[in-house]
């Protein structure tokens, strides 16, 4: 039900709020996104001139048309006829030859059909398919229209010669009468080449650039995360599972990265792409534009349908996925549970369900895209068709070029092809705010302990260096610190009290050692005096000072515990002892020394370089304990604290703990928390605690002496080891 909840809570189509926030963070990115937009605009221009330079290599070099006009007078035309007339003799790109006039086919050329028919039913049109051209005297052409005059209409450098009768020459004399149209050819290609070239490169940067921002914004997304989580409370990580901090971290900053690379810019290049080619297609032929434009309702119509389906196959498969890895999660763990208990079968059954669940969930996903892309596809097609067909007669009728024709149906498909996509990349979209509204929701929680180190509830100013200097990392000797808890109350949960009115003192350089049953508030002791969790009420002191007045950095400087749970991070043994502290190697040794781990560590492969592994399972737990122990007399804190910090060391490593700690801790104070009551027989002084209070107090001696509660555990438990 959790994961159901999640998954519900965070799939959203489009969350303008997320993504201004998602945006926000290109702000110190600004010269890249401007590089990045110019790059996107060449290249999409670049993409938008390549079927209208196709169009003009068209017209103008391979089918070279030309309307033909007999500039004699002619009677009887009607007023739109008579002004088309005149319009196509005032062209200044008109070539004379004979008594005819050859206009090159083009935009200014373009007629309806019934002027057309009028104009060629005066004679007034030729209906012959002519083409004309310029030569210089002397040339090779003017050489050909010599020794072929009977073939040829000649002007003042110019001439012109029938279709039908210019292709019965040989090629040779061909390729001499269109030479100007091959030449143009050549340059058209060339500047098409170059002009792919720079697409290319202009595509290229804004991809690089596109990445390159993504992933610096992931960067600062993932240091803000990690920082956020490192500064919350542990009542905040309590509620919150690392396995769903670290999916933060990682999978759900991915899909923010995905949304500058795979959405966001694909959004702007498919929409300036989709605009520009219609604006192209209304510059060369308003009329043709409308065809194309009727068919589209249709297609935005299927594509906010497809939206829909695709939300929906969306989230149940996000839902069916985080069943699957949770089933996975858990059984994989308890594998050996399912193992001894033979419930392998009706593990097997639960699964094959949620496989399915989610096999189902992949399957409709998968059948909304693939019943939307061939759906567009054919609409694209069919634009096509109606292009071509109303094109052809437009054509025909001299109202549209073969250039324009073709640039037309490129452009159809350069239209089509982005409202796939973005069909497409709308799942994308989907990831992006889902992983958005889990980062931001993460960055947003506030449930850090709050900083009073200026004094800010009692006006005392205390500063950072006073009065706990830094301690220089090896062992001085200096007196240690008074603690005092007074009246404190602390519950972990309102109305479940752990510690009821809790008061006692550790003086300077005393060892306190605090025993009871489990319960009993021993831990919580560690918690609040570190500031891990703040107490509800009553006070806590170091010399005097109201802990919430310390700086947390200089508070946990000063008090070090030593966990039951020993952790130490994948690297060497030396960086383990160190833990961020500038220490030379003899320091690290020295303190290595004092609880004698030097010995162990040097027995190993490549002592104190050696890499421990995960979870430093390649030493054994009392080394791992004394490795702890190493690392605290390296930090050389004011107070430190043992919580079962012996508890998993056998004889012989706790005798030589015992003998280090006995030298480092002189003149410190420190709490021992121990069950082992064998190992604080020794202790200053003994508290003992049961249901959050203080009910005892005194030396090992004096508590015997006594016969109460403490009494009773030390008779037991020698009893136990006897």
């Amino acid at each position: 039900m959790a994961d159901y909840f999640e998954v519900e809570q965070v799939v959203r189509d489009y969350d303008s709020r997320i993504t201004a926030r998602i945006l926000s963070y290109l702000k110190p990115y600004k010269n890249l996104v401007v590089l990045m937009i110019c790059a996107l605009a060449v290249s999409t221009m670049g993409e938008l001139f390549v079927p209208v330079i196709q169009q003009r290599l068209t017209d103008n070099a391979i089918m070279a048309r030309f309307i033909v006009i007999d500039p004699a007078p002619a009677e009887g035309l009607s007023r739109a006829a008579a002004a088309e007339r005149e319009k196509l003799m005032g062209l200044d790109e008109g070539i004379e030859a004979g008594n005819l006039l050859f206009i090159p086919q083009g935009r200014n050329t373009i007629m309806t059909g019934s002027v057309e028919r009028e104009l060629k039913a005066a004679a007034v049109l030729q209906e012959e398919s002519w083409y004309a051209f310029r030569y210089k005297d002397g040339d090779a052409l003017a050489s050909i229209v010599e020794e072929r005059s009977g073939i040829f209409l000649r002007g003042e450098g110019c001439g012109a010669i029938k279709n039908a009768d210019l292709y019965k020459l040989p090629v040779s004399q061909i390729r001499i009468v269109r030479a100007h149209d091959i030449s143009s050819i050549v340059r058209t290609v060339l500047l098409l080449l170059c002009l792919l070239l720079a697409v290319f490169v202009f595509t290229f940067i804004q991809t690089w650039v596109t990445v390159l921002i993504g992933q610096k914004v992931m960067k600062d997304i993932r240091l803000a995360l990690f920082e956020k989580t490192l500064s919350q409370s542990t009542d905040f990580l309590s509620h919150h599972p690392v396995g769903r901090i670290v999916t933060r971290l990682t999978g759900d900053v991915e899909t923010i990265n995905e949304f500058f690379t795979s959405v966001l810019v694909a959004f702007l290049k498919d929409l300036s792409v989709m605009i520009g080619a219609l604006i192209t297609l209304f510059v060369l032929s308003p009329r043709l534009a409308l065809v194309v434009l009727c068919t589209m309702p249709p297609v935005m119509g299927i594509t906010a349908i497809s939206r829909i389906k695709a939300r929906d196959a969306f989230r149940q498969q996000r839902i069916a996925n985080s069943r699957v890895n949770s089933y996975l999660s858990e059984h994989l763990s308890g594998i050996q549970v399912v193992q001894l208990f033979r419930a392998e079968e009706k593990s097997r059954r639960e699964f094959r369900e949620r496989n399915m669940e989610l096999l189902k969930a992949n399957l409709g996903e998968m059948f909304v895209f693939a019943t939307f892309r061939p759906i567009v596809e054919w609409f694209s097609t069919f634009t096509v068709a109606a292009v071509i067909a109303v094109g052809s007669n437009m054509v025909f009728d001299l109202s549209l070029s073969l250039g324009v024709l073709i640039a037309f149906i490129g452009l159809v498909s350069m239209f089509y092809n982005p409202v796939m996509d973005i069909a497409e990349k709308y799942t994308l979209l989907q990831s992006a705010m889902a992983g958005g509204e889990r980062v931001f929701g993460l960055l947003d929680a506030e449930e850090k302990i709050p900083e009073y180190s200026a004094g800010i509830k009692t006006g005392r100013n205390v500063p950072e260096a006073s009065p706990y200097p830094d301690f220089g990392g090896k062992y001085t000797g200096k007196n240690g610190r008074q603690i005092e808890f007074r009246d404190v109350h602390f519950s972990y949960k309102k109305g479940e009290e752990i510690l009821k009115g809790l008061s006692f003192t550790v003086n300077p350089g005393e060892t306190a050692a605090i025993v009871g049953y489990t319960g009993a508030g021993k831990t919580t002791i560690i918690n609040v005096l570190t500031r891990l969790w703040d107490i509800d009420s009553g006070g806590i002191f170091l010399d005097g000072i109201p802990v919430k007045e310390l700086p947390l950095a200089h508070l946990r400087r000063s008090v070090i515990p030593v966990l039951q749970d020993v952790f130490l991070f994948s690297g060497t043994v030396a960086d383990n002892i160190r833990l961020g502290l500038p220490l030379t190697d003899e320091e690290v040794e020295a303190a290595a020394r004092a609880v004698h781990a030097h010995e162990f560590i040097s027995a190993l492969k490549e002592g104190y370089r050696t890499i421990l592994s995960e979870g430093a399972s390649n030493i054994s737990a009392g080394q791992r304990q004394l490795l702890s122990f190493a690392r605290v007399i390296a930090h050389n804190p004011g107070v430190v604290i043992l919580d079962e910090a012996t508890s998993s060391i056998d004889t012989e490593t706790e005798r030589l703990i015992q003998l280090g700690m006995r030298r480092v801790l002189s003149g410190r104070s420190s709490i021992v928390i121990a069950h082992r009551l064998s190992t604080i027989r020794n202790a200053d002084r003994i508290l003992v605690l049961s249901g959050g209070r203080l009910i005892e107090e005194g030396n090992h001696g004096e508590l015997i002496r006594q016969n109460g509660m403490y009494a009773g555990l030390y008779r037991l438990q020698y009893e136990e080891e006897a």
